[in-house]
């Protein structure tokens, strides 16, 4: 594969990751690294690092869009990222101490288990729960739009969700795959936060988590220009895309596609950790 095939086949791939990641809160590196890795035969952690990279670009495109249509809670993301922030620094200083083998098996295990939770929520309604005593001291709750009229909700089991959000920290420093899938499952399944408000807040908080790490990984080198702008540029492009369409995506839709799509890579991701190739 010639210099130019292969960055036009990283580009393509990206797209598509930064497209489901901007639809389903995962931020896209949980699409690049599999594919990375399993397709193009890259070191995993090379392609952690270019990764992290890709959803620092993800959340300032996706991010932006979302916060302008009214879906973002930015205060409860300014909140909840003093946890993932801490939990990132954790994270990448532990990667480097961890065998690819087992990163891969550890990142299998934790999307699998987004997964069921995302299948689980998608057989239930979306209905906005009031906020208990701490969410209201905190001011979390909000409103979004729904069919043109702004909905409210409310927020609760705060201090789950900010012990949660920890983990996630970790797992993204670990793995670089911004945490959207456990930032989600915190917010939606702990917090009962609204789905969509949960997907396009992650958006939001990921870049500042994945920038936490990144530094760590420029520093041990393992972030390499000739594959990260490629991931960049095309992580960009499909979050744009998919902010715009999933303003008008259906919720249980979107749990699906969130639900299939991680448990097929997770699956393999396993498999290909424990037979030695990644």
């Amino acid at each position: 594969m010639t210099a130019f095939d292969f960055t036009a086949v990283v580009w393509i791939l990206s797209f598509l990751a930064g497209f489901l990641g901007a639809l389903t809160g995962l931020g896209g590196g949980v699409v690049v690294v599999p594919a990375l890795t399993l397709a193009l035969g890259v070191n995993m952690k090379y392609a952690i690092g270019a990764s992290l990279v890709s959803v620092i670009a993800t959340s300032s495109g996706a991010a932006a869009a979302y916060v302008r249509e009214g879906f973002s809670n930015i205060r409860i993301g300014m909140f909840l990222e003093i946890a993932t922030t801490l939990g990132a620094i954790l994270g990448a200083y532990l990667a480097g101490r961890v065998g690819t083998h087992a990163l891969a098996i550890i990142f299998g295990l934790v999307l699998i288990q987004a997964a069921y939770h995302s299948f689980k929520g998608s057989l239930g309604n979306d209905v906005p729960a009031a906020s208990d005593a701490l969410a209201d001291r905190l001011r979390l709750g909000s409103s979004y739009p729904v069919d043109g009229k702004p909905q409210e909700y409310g927020v609760r089991n705060v201090p789950a969700g900010f012990g949660l959000m920890f983990g996630a920290g970790t797992l993204s420093g670990l793995l670089g795959i911004g945490s959207g899938a456990v930032k989600v499952i915190a917010m939606d399944r702990a917090m009962r936060i609204p789905f969509k408000v949960s997907t396009t807040t992650s958006n939001f908080m990921i870049g500042v988590t994945a920038a936490a790490s990144a530094g760590i990984y420029l520093s041990r080198g393992f972030i390499d220009p000739r594959v990260t702008m490629p991931v960049m540029l095309g992580v960009l492009s499909g979050a744009l895309l998919g902010a715009k369409v999933l303003v008008h995506a259906r919720v249980r839709t979107l749990r699906a596609v969130f639900a299939i799509v991680i448990l097929a890579l997770a699956i393999e991701m396993i498999v290909n950790g424990i037979t030695g190739k990644v």
